[in-house]
C-alpha cells in the first residue's frame, strides 16, 4: 500500500499535504530560445497562450466540480488552504493520483468518478453501453454524452461542448500561424485551429505527422485514460517544445527498422501487420510548456500519437521524446531508486542511454502488434477499461524485446546489452510507485510479477533485486506473445482476470517500496518560459 493510501476516512492536515506534494521534486524545465528568430518566438508565445487554456478544459473533463472547487481554493489563503491548492494543481483535481485516488479536500466524492465528466452522472455504464449500440458515432473520441431536454441520451461534439475555450484557442493558433515563417508549422496551426471548430481532426493530425519545424507543438484531445468506463473519450492536453535536431536525426534511422520488428514479433504471423503505415517520424524535443492531461501527477516522458486508428493504419504514428524531462526524471528519481532496489553489483549498469532508448522503444511499440480483434473491432474498444494497462504493459515488454533484437542486429549500441535489463528493472519500481490504480503502474506490476515467476528477476536475502540475463530474454519474448495474442482475441474478461491476479504488488516488492519513502516519486515541472 502506498504512503498516505489510508487517507480516505481522515483527510490530510497541512503537514501531511506538504509531505504528499513533496513527493514531486520541483524541477526547472525549459529550452534555449535564443536561437529562435523573432517571428518564431512571437509565434511560440501565442502557442503557449493557447496551451494554457487546455488546463480549464481538462479540469472540466475530469470532474464537473473541479472549476468551482479551484476558485474556492484560490480564495483560501490559510496555510492549509495553500497546501490544498498546491496538491490540487499537481493532481489536477481533489484526488491524489499516487494514493489510489484518495480525496484530500472535504466535500468531494469519496472516489473519483470513473466516467469522469464525459457521461451523465445519473446514467449507468450499462445504460450508456446499450444506447451506444443504437447511436452511430457516439463511441468516438471527440464527443460527450449528455441528456437531451426530454431525458434521452445524445452525443455532443467537443466543438459545441467546449465552444468557448476552443474558439479562443483557435484564434490564438491562427495568430501564431500568421507569424511563423515555417511552412509545415503554419499548415498545422491553421488546420488544428479549424479542427477545434469543426470537430474533425483528421487533416490536422496528418499535418502534425508531417510537421518539420523547430517548434514542435502538440495540443488537442488525445489520451483516453480519463474515461474509466470505455476508454473512448479523449482528454485535452498540450506539449509545446523545441526540436533537438541532432538527437532526432540520430534516432530517425530506427523508423526504418519498424517493419522488421513487426515481422519478427513472437506471435502468429497472421496477427502481424504486413505493411505498416508509411510515416513513423521520431522527434526528440526539449519541453517548453505542458498543460492539461500533459501536466498532471507523474510527468509524461514521451508520447506516441495520434491515437486515431485510421491514421495509425494509413500513415503510422509519430513518437515524441521529451529529452529534458527524461534527464530530470533519471537524475532525480531513477538513480536514487537504483541505489535502494538493486544488488550492489548491478547498480553500475543503470544508464541514461538505456533508459532513454527504452522509452523510445515503448512509444514505437504502441504502433506495432495487433490493433484489430478477430471480430473486427479495435483492441481499444474490445478491451474497454482493461485495455490501457494491458497496452502499456505491451509497449513496455515488447519495447524491451525490440531493443534486444536491434542490439543483436547492430542497429543499436552493443553496450545496451549490458545495461538495458538492469535499467528496466530499476525503472519498474519507478513506475509501480505511481500506484497500480494507474495504467502504467498496473501494467508494470504485471510484467515484474511474470519476470519474478520465470526466475528472470531474483530477490536476495537482503531484499534487493537483480536480473538473470539468460532467463530474461525468454521471459520477455513469451510475455510479449501472451499480451499481443490476448489483444488480438479481444477477450476483455480474460484481461481483467489476468490483471486482477498479477497486476498487484507482492510482499517482496512492497518491502522495497517501503524503503523508497525518501526518494521523490517524480518531478514537479517549473517552466522557465514567461
Amino acid at each position: 500500500m502506498m504512503l498516505f493510501a489510508l487517507l480516505v476516512a481522515v483527510l490530510p492536515n497541512e503537514a501531511a499535504l506538504h509531505k504528499m506534494s513533496a513527493r514531486f521534486a520541483p524541477t526547472e524545465i525549459g529550452a534555449e530560445l535564443k536561437t529562435l528568430p523573432a517571428p518564431e518566438r512571437e509565434a511560440l508565445t501565442k502557442i503557449v497562450a493557447a496551451a494554457r487554456l487546455m488546463d480549464s478544459l481538462f479540469l472540466r473533463q475530469v470532474w464537473a466540480g473541479n472549476e468551482p472547487l479551484l476558485l474556492s481554493l484560490a480564495q483560501d489563503h490559510s496555510p492549509l488552504g495553500r497546501e490544498r491548492l498546491h496538491a490540487f494543481v499537481i493532481n489536477k483535481g481533489p484526488w491524489s493520483l499516487l494514493d489510489s485516488d484518495a480525496p484530500f479536500i472535504p466535500g468531494v466524492p469519496a472516489t473519483r468518478p470513473e466516467q469522469a465528466n464525459f457521461y451523465p452522472l445519473d446514467a449507468t455504464k450499462q445504460q450508456v453501453e446499450e444506447w451506444q449500440k443504437t447511436a452511430p458515432g457516439s463511441t468516438g473520441f471527440f464527443t460527450t454524452v449528455r441528456r437531451a431536454p426530454d431525458g434521452k441520451l445524445v452525443s455532443v461534439p467537443y466543438s459545441l461542448e467546449y465552444a468557448g475555450e476552443l474558439s479562443q484557442i483557435a484564434a490564438l493558433l491562427r495568430e501564431a500561424a500568421a507569424l511563423t515563417q515555417q511552412k509545415t508549422l503554419k499548415t498545422f496551426l491553421e488546420k488544428r485551429a479549424a479542427a477545434f471548430l469543426s470537430n474533425d481532426y483528421y487533416d490536422s493530425d496528418v499535418a502534425w505527422m508531417e510537421l518539420d519545424a523547430t517548434i514542435e507543438p502538440t495540443l488537442g484531445p488525445y489520451e483516453v485514460y480519463q474515461d474509466g468506463w470505455f476508454n473512448q473519450k479523449a482528454a485535452f492536453e498540450a506539449f509545446i517544445a523545441l526540436r533537438d535536431a541532432a538527437e532526432s536525426d540520430k534516432l530517425s534511422k530506427l523508423s526504418k527498422e519498424l517493419q522488421g520488428i513487426e515481422d519478427s514479433l513472437p506471435i502468429d504471423p497472421k496477427l502481424r501487420n504486413p505493411k505498416l503505415g508509411a510515416l513513423a517520424p521520431i522527434r526528440v524535443v526539449n519541453l517548453v510548456f505542458a498543460s492539461g492531461d500533459g501536466n498532471r501527477g507523474v510527468q509524461t516522458a514521451a508520447y506516441n500519437l495520434p491515437n486515431d486508428e485510421r491514421i495509425a493504419q494509413e500513415r503510422g504514428t509519430k513518437r515524441v521524446l521529451l529529452k529534458n524531462v527524461q534527464e530530470a526524471k533519471f537524475r532525480k528519481t531513477l538513480v536514487p531508486i537504483s541505489q535502494v532496489v538493486l544488488a550492489p553489483r548491478d547498480r553500475k549498469d543503470v544508464a541514461f542511454d538505456a533508459f532513454f532508448t527504452h522509452i523510445l522503444m515503448h512509444e514505437l511499440m504502441h504502433g506495432l502488434g495487433p490493433h484489430k480483434t478477430a471480430s473486427g473491432t479495435t483492441v481499444r474498444q474490445a478491451m474497454q477499461e482493461a485495455g490501457s494497462a494491458l497496452e502499456e504493459a505491451k509497449a513496455d515488454i515488447a519495447g524491451l524485446f525490440a531493443m534486444g533484437k536491434l542490439v543483436d542486429e547492430g542497429a543499436l549500441d552493443k553496450g545496451l546489452a549490458r545495461t538495458m535489463y538492469t535499467t528496466f528493472l530499476a525503472s519498474s519500481f519507478r513506475s509501480i510507485r505511481f500506484g497500480i490504480n494507474e495504467a502504467h503502474g498496473k501494467g508494470q506490476a504485471l510484467q515484474l510479477n511474470r519476470l519474478l515467476d520465470d526466475g528472470a528477476v531474483l530477490v536476495a536475502k537482503d531484499g534487493t533485486f537483480s536480473v538473470d540475463p539468460k532467463k530474461f530474454h525468454a521471459s520477455v519474448t513469451q510475455l510479449t506473445a501472451d499480451i499481443m495474442t490476448l489483444q488480438a482475441e479481444g477477450d476483455a474478461a480474460k484481461a481483467r482476470a489476468w490483471l486482477a491476479k498479477d497486476g498487484v504488488i507482492r510482499p517482496s516488492v512492497q518491502h522495497i517500496l517501503d524503503r523508497l519513502k525518501s526518494v521523490p516519486f517524480d518531478i514537479e515541472p517549473i517552466y522557465t518560459i514567461k
